[in-house]
């Protein structure tokens, strides 16, 4: 899911365009109880643009959504040849080598892919890393599978990616209507997650004016405990993916953001969390 300018570590960039979800469980043998294996497509250390601090990144591999300024196509299919099947256990053993890298406020952060389509894996995974004292975060379109409750009592914070404001939009953007996301959205609600907000901004399509002033009413009034808001300039770094895969480019001659004109938005918009949070200093827990 995150939207950066590359992406350390990847593992492969040449699976089957279809999503095809499977859940891969094995049998433990402790007391009988069926243990969750995840899909990884990569792992980045190191990385200090997915949520406070210095954290490592695990990107879990499958995406149901087919967003048209998606940059890691190489996610989307759960069945990729080029990730790797590892236990929770295993992967926090892995993640627990870079926790003198993550001081006082970093951690770990799930992205993808959409890490919620692992449900069983990324609750246990979770889990662990709360009991070894990392922060936790996810970074998410909030399109999974359910069980999100479980799943936020073991995060510390919600990197949400806000893909489009109007049901239209978002089914044009994404190929699906946004029912599971709202469904994730009340769950962050009832839990009291902390939120921070990401916006792609692509030109003519959620760029301008008038598109901030709406996405500001819509963050307020539809997505819960937000903290920050982070408006990200769409780019062409991804295109090359599209063309190894054998799939046409979504956005063939969109050209790239400017990002003078995403800062000016950012600043004019989104630096007081007044404008677009209804209840800004009461926060039931913060994330720095």
């Amino acid at each position: 899911m995150e939207y950066g300018e590359g992406n350390a570590g990847r593992l492969g960039e040449h699976p089957d365009s279809a999503a095809f979800f499977v859940f891969t469980r094995t049998f433990g043998q402790k007391g009988g109880m069926i243990l969750a294996t995840g899909i990884v497509h990569s792992v980045e250390t190191m990385g200090m643009v997915d949520g406070p601090g210095i954290r490592t990144v695990v990107f879990l591999q499958g995406c149901s959504l087919r967003c048209l300024f998606c940059h890691n196509p190489d996610t989307w299919n759960r069945n990729s040849k080029d990730a790797q099947e590892v236990s929770p256990q295993e992967l926090v053993r892995r993640i627990l080598r870079f926790r003198p890298y993550f001081g006082s406020n970093g951690g770990v952060t799930f992205s993808g892919g959409e890490p919620l389509l692992q449900p069983e894996f990324l609750l246990e995974t979770l889990r662990l890393c709360r009991n070894a004292g990392i922060h936790t975060c996810l970074d998410t379109a909030g399109c999974g599978m359910g069980g999100y409750e479980k799943i936020l009592q073991y995060t510390d914070l919600v990197l949400y990616d806000v893909k489009q404001i109007t049901e239209e939009g978002y089914r044009k953007m994404t190929g699906r209507g946004w029912e599971e996301t709202g469904r994730f959205l009340q769950a962050v609600r009832k839990a009291g997650t902390p939120m921070w907000v990401r916006q792609v901004v692509v030109p003519g399509l959620t760029d301008g004016e008038a598109y901030m002033t709406a996405l500001q009413a819509f963050i307020r009034d539809h997505v819960p405990n937000v903290q920050k808001v982070e408006l990200l300039p769409y780019h062409l770094l991804g295109v090359h993916k599209y063309a190894a895969l054998g799939l046409p480019y979504p956005l063939h001659g969109v050209p790239a953001m400017e990002p003078e004109k995403v800062q000016k938005w950012q600043e004019t918009y989104f630096s007081n969390p007044d404008s677009f949070t209804k209840n800004p200093k009461n926060q039931r827990r913060t994330s720095k």
